[in-house]
């Protein structure tokens, strides 16, 4: 096997995936506070508002998130085969086409909240707070999109200190005006929404600058000719990319908003308690991300350097310490997640529902940990066909493991067929993992 081209250790691992960490932590914060801030006005209406507010977002900006995968596994092996005009190129056309789709949605903004309340079962109380919290969101739609490619090209160049500050800004701005907005002006749900807009203007134009700076400093240009932009091979790949991610990416979204849609028919006390358990989750799989992102990276880089070996040690180390984390996880949870619902809201029967349903949350890490590993390793390997194919197939043995379970456990038929979910994914990326190992040269 040739020497690698470049060298890698549990620790350099470890000084990629910690920013991300530390990024993403400030996520699930964030919707901890949206929570908190709305829970403790008393009206589990307004809990649940938010919630679906969210789920709508998830379907817009979520099924979009191929402007960031995608960005970053063609950076990343860009940046492995050192070709800096390509990583440029690549980040070009997802900023152009995120800020293209962003304001198509701005466009179609009426149709789109019409058909997605059509399509969730809350109540009059929850739906009417939940397009009030629409109607002020949507305008941040192009900023949004095009910060996912922001987001991108820093993680594609391993940049993740720089993506670590972007993303304090973007979150901590938001809790700050969540808190002016909604606690001291009691602007409710629509403060909440305008929060997040301003924030994402404050995120973008501080995005732009850290663009410009590292693109710049590179080799003191940011120029791309034209005909590379526009090559037709690389926007053929791009497309089929992003097709396969958008295809993945919507049946994830899919299966997140049947499971709310769900409790929401259960009434409003079990919707705003599993969107509080669900809050759990999604702390539990932004951590695990930090390690899964910094596999795509990695993966992405020796796929470019068509380098074995850096491969085999990218998996490896990124796999081990991402399941160490889930069972750190999996203790905060046990031990302590009985205090955070209680922090996060004052409403003694959404309390005590989330309770319930607890164990279920305190599981999902070490059942979830191996399809968010692999989902990195498959994105910065560019094998986003087989991508679409395990989680089709995932989203298929969650339906049906709901409508076996739903009929006879209620609500905890439903946690049931979400773990069976996260089993399913990791199983069936499992089946197609060997594909990777072929990706690279391994001749001596």
């Amino acid at each position: 096997m040739k020497s690698p081209t470049y060298s890698l250790g549990r620790w350099q691992v470890l000084h990629i995936a910690w920013p991300i960490i530390l990024s993403n932590l400030s996520t699930p914060l964030l919707g901890l506070v949206d929570t908190a801030v709305i829970g403790n006005w008393g009206d589990a209406s307004l809990i649940g508002a938010i919630a679906l507010g969210g789920i709508i977002f998830s379907f817009l900006y979520w099924g979009f998130g191929f402007l960031r995968m995608g960005t970053t596994a063609l950076v990343a092996q860009a940046v492995g085969a050192r070709q800096t005009v390509q990583s440029r190129a690549s980040f070009y056309r997802a900023f152009m086409l995120g800020s293209l789709i962003g304001f198509l949605l701005l466009i179609l903004q009426a149709p789109i909240l019409d058909f997605a309340l059509s399509m969730l079962d809350g109540s009059d109380a929850v739906e009417s707070s939940a397009r009030r919290y629409f109607e002020i969101r949507i305008w941040a739609a192009p900023i949004s999109l095009a910060h996912l490619a922001i987001m991108g090209l820093l993680l594609g160049h391993g940049e993740t200190k720089l993506l670590l500050l972007l993303q304090l800004i973007l979150n901590c701005s938001n809790i700050v005006l969540d808190i002016v907005f909604v606690v001291f002006l009691e602007m409710g749900v629509e403060g909440v929404a305008l929060a997040t807009v301003i924030a994402e203007v404050l995120a973008l134009c501080a995005g732009l600058i850290i663009v410009y700076r590292k693109l710049n400093a590179h080799d003191n240009t940011l120029k791309v000719p034209f005909a590379i932009l526009l090559d037709k091979a690389a926007l053929k790949v791009m497309f089929l990319i992003n097709r396969d991610i958008m295809i993945r990416t919507l049946c994830l979204i899919f299966a997140f908003a049947w499971f709310a849609n769900q409790g929401a028919q259960s009434g409003d006390i079990t919707l705003a308690a599993n969107a509080i358990l669900m809050q759990f989750v999604s702390f539990a799989a932004f951590f695990l991300d930090g390690f899964a992102l910094a596999a795509e990276t990695l993966v992405g880089r020796a796929i470019g350097a068509d380098d074995a070996q850096f491969l085999d040690k990218a998996i490896y180390y990124a796999s081990e310490l991402g399941l160490v984390t889930a069972f750190f996880l999996g203790s905060i949870f046990f031990f302590a997640g009985d205090l955070m619902i209680n922090v996060i809201t004052n409403i003694e029967e959404v309390r005590q529902v989330a309770s319930t349903y607890l164990p279920w949350v305190i599981v999902t890490p070490l059942v979830s940990v191996a399809c968010y590993l692999l989902d990195g390793i498959f994105i910065g390997s560019t094998r986003t066909q087989e991508m679409r194919n395990a989680m089709i197939a995932s989203l298929a043995a969650f339906l049906i493991a709901w409508y076996f379970f739903h009929p006879w456990w209620g609500n905890h038929g439903l946690w049931l067929s979400l773990e069976i979910y996260f089993i399913a994914r990791g199983v069936t990326l499992a089946f197609y993992f060997p594909k990777i190992k072929h990706t690279v040269s391994r001749s001596a």
